[in-house]
């Protein structure tokens, strides 16, 4: 398995600290918003690699912290009066809610700011041990990155100095622009909390470095975890910034390998608040199927950057469609899973770097292979288990082709005619078992006129939307 290595630029073949085991944490959501396009992007990419870890053989732990100590949440708690915990509780909830529909599993450990206090401040105070750290005198603890020699050596980035005083917050008592907070003191009668260096709160970086040791870093293990990964966006500062602190502060490096998705495009534009494009989730998902928006997030490779428009996102619904079609083709047979070619050229192309583009390709040439020969006359029963067991790889592999084929194509109808239908169906298999053909066949007209089609099967009656 090859992964691209965004420290190194270049893909190198992964191998774990521990045979057989691999640790990936990735950065989660701050929750004092509804989750966006390029949360959904972030977790999916991180599902997909989680997945085909697991495929491999690797016994995986995977970490995606909340971020629940932040001055955005806070704000919004005084604005809405409000306490953090009813802030951070509710977007906490949807960003769960919202990740389940589109498939997205819950990761192994969910560590939050708030529970990782007690981690903060020992990493801290190693830091100032170390003298990697300095208080000021208004009691604010900032890293000293000129005592680390390795600073930027993860992003590769070169700093003059009016950049960094515009991407780093500026402090006349900070020995260098390019310092960070690790604890920023308050004197306001706001939210804080207690600590060995005062009242106040912990520095955004801080948080997943704490993390990270207090739940995988093993001490005797030359890097924190195998694999460090979020988006592009968070490479500098917050990841360059995680990598000096615990580099300065324990006895290893971070990560052995760090992943970063590409940035989410709205018809071209980067998406962004400020530009006032962001597309929440919650309002895709009132209009979109939440595995289509899946499918759709997942179809071009991690790394590159995803223009959201519509008309591609009807053509990855054609293309998952073609899927659910030869399921339903399938629907009355039952089978046990069984290794196939396929589904070593499919875990193959994904662990070259989770080669989307190869493995839909070979997704499409399965299916029309399998449909050209159910064509043609003769029961095909070996084609038919392996297709099964292909499909099935699929669902657990890249997360595609979860439901009912009949309940795929019901997508857009409201849950009220559902509901009508629903009843409509019982009604007309109570008339069916009485023998009442005239009743029957009435009833099947009504649920026709809902602008259905119905097919009847040994498993019951489904419809689906024309």
């Amino acid at each position: 398995m090859t992964l691209y290595d965004s420290a190194k630029k270049t893909k190198r073949e992964f191998i774990p600290q521990v045979e057989g085991k691999v640790s990936l944490y990735v950065c989660g959501p701050t929750v004092y918003d509804d989750a966006h396009l390029g949360h959904a992007k972030s977790a999916l990419v991180f599902d997909l690699l989680s997945r085909v870890l697991s495929a491999n053989g690797y016994e995986v732990t995977y970490a995606r912290n909340i971020t629940d100590i932040d001055d955005k949440i806070i704000n919004k708690a005084v604005e809405q009066n409000k306490t953090i915990k009813e802030i951070t509780d509710f977007y906490t909830d949807a960003y769960h809610k919202e990740m389940a529909l589109l498939g997205v599993k819950r990761p192994d450990i969910e560590p939050k700011a708030t529970e990782s206090l007690d981690a903060m401040y020992a990493l801290i105070q190693k830091l100032l041990d170390n003298k990697h750290a300095y208080k000021t005198d208004d009691g604010d603890v900032y890293f000293d990155t000129s005592s680390d020699s390795d600073y930027l050596t993860l992003s590769k980035r070169v700093q003059d100095e009016s950049e960094k005083l515009q991407r780093v917050e500026s402090s006349s008592h900070k020995k260098n622009p390019a310092d960070f907070a690790l604890w920023k003191s308050v004197k306001d009668d706001s939210i804080t909390f207690d600590s060995p260096f005062g009242k106040g709160r912990p520095g955004w970086h801080l948080e997943c470095s704490a993390m990270i040791e207090k739940h995988l870093s093993k001490p005797e293990a030359k890097f924190a975890v195998d694999i460090h990964g979020g988006g592009a966006d968070l490479l500098f500062p917050h990841h360059e910034n995680e990598a000096a602190q615990t580099r300065c502060g324990t006895n290893h490096a971070l990560a052995a390998y760090w992943m970063h998705n590409g940035f989410v495009n709205i018809d071209g534009q980067k998406m962004s608040k400020s530009l006032g494009n962001s597309f929440f989730l919650k309002d895709a998902l009132k209009i979109y199927d939440g595995e289509v928006l899946r499918f759709y997030l997942l179809s071009t490779h991690y790394r590159s950057n995803f223009n959201f428009n519509e008309e591609d996102l009807a053509t990855a619904k054609k293309r998952l469609d073609k899927i659910y079609r030869l399921k339903k083709r399938l629907f009355d047979m039952t089978h046990e899973d069984e290794k196939t070619d396929f589904q070593e050229e499919l875990l193959a192309a994904l662990n070259d770097d989770l080669n989307i583009s190869a493995s839909l390709a070979l997704i499409d040439e399965m299916i029309t292979r399998a449909n050209e020969t159910l064509d043609t006359p003769g029961k095909h029963k070996e084609l038919k288990r392996e297709t099964l067991s292909n499909l099935a790889y699929i669902k657990k592999l890249l997360g595609f082709g979860v439901k009912n084929p009949y309940e795929h194509f019901q997508f857009g109808v409201d849950e009220e005619i559902k509901e009508e239908i629903k009843a409509l169906i019982q009604k007309r298999d109570e008339a069916k078992k009485v023998k009442d053909f005239a009743a029957s066949d009435a009833l099947r007209d009504e649920i026709l006129a809902y602008g259905v089609n119905l097919m009847d099967t040994p498993h019951g009656s489904f419809w689906e939307k024309i």
